[in-house]
C-alpha cells in the first residue's frame, strides 16, 4: 500500500498538468469550437511578428490572443488553420503601421504586387471580440482567396440573407454568413 501512494500521487500530478492550463492558454482557446478546442495549438505573438508555442496541438487549429494589438478590439481572440500563420504575421505587420492610410497602402501594394500571403482556401477564421470578456461577439469567416461571386455562384453582398463573398477576386476574399 505504501508503494501505491507515490504512484497514485504521481498519476494525479500528471493528470492535473494535462488538464490544468494557464489562463493565457484558456483565454486564447475561447474562440475555438468545442469539438476542436482540446486539440488546438496555442501561440503567443511577439513584437517581431514571430511567436512562441504555448501549447502544441494535435489538429490543424491554432489560437492566439490579439487583445489590444493595433486595430484589434480591447478583447480579441482568434483561431484559424496553422497554414494561415504567415498570413496572420503579415496582417499584424501591416496593422502595426500607425498611420491608417500608410497601413492600408501596405496591404494594397502587397495585393497588387503579388506578395500578399494567401490564406488556405476553405480555412475557417474564428473570432471572439469585444470591449471585455463579458461583452463579446463571435464572428466566423471562411477564406476563399481569389474567389468571386461568379466562380462560387454566390452573391457579393448580404442583401439576400444568405452566405455571400466579401472582397471578391482578392487574397482577402472570404465567405460571410448572414448576420455577421
Amino acid at each position: 500500500m505504501k508503494r501505491m501512494l507515490p504512484i497514485a500521487l504521481g498519476l494525479a500530478a500528471a493528470l492535473f498538468t494535462v488538464f490544468a492550463q494557464s489562463p493565457e492558454i484558456e483565454k486564447a482557446l475561447m474562440a475555438a469550437p468545442a469539438q476542436l478546442k482540446a486539440g488546438a495549438t496555442v501561440i503567443k505573438w511577439k513584437a517581431d511578428f514571430t511567436y512562441d508555442t504555448l501549447k502544441k496541438g494535435t489538429n490543424r487549429l491554432v489560437c492566439y490572443d490579439k487583445s489590444g494589438m493595433p486595430t484589434a478590439q480591447p478583447f480579441m481572440v482568434e483561431c484559424t488553420s496553422l497554414g494561415n500563420l504567415d498570413r496572420v504575421a503579415q496582417n499584424m505587420k501591416f496593422e502595426a503601421i500607425s498611420d491608417k492610410k500608410a497601413s492600408q497602402a501596405a496591404f494594397d501594394a502587397a495585393e497588387k504586387d503579388g506578395t500578399r500571403v494567401k490564406p488556405e482556401f476553405g480555412s475557417v477564421w474564428y473570432h471572439l471580440m469585444g470591449a471585455d470578456a463579458e461583452h463579446t461577439r463571435t464572428h466566423m469567416t471562411i477564406a476563399v482567396p481569389g474567389a468571386t461571386a461568379q466562380s462560387l455562384n454566390l452573391p457579393d453582398n448580404g442583401k439576400e440573407g444568405r452566405v455571400w463573398v466579401m472582397n471578391p477576386g482578392t487574397t482577402t476574399a472570404h465567405l460571410m454568413t448572414p448576420g455577421e
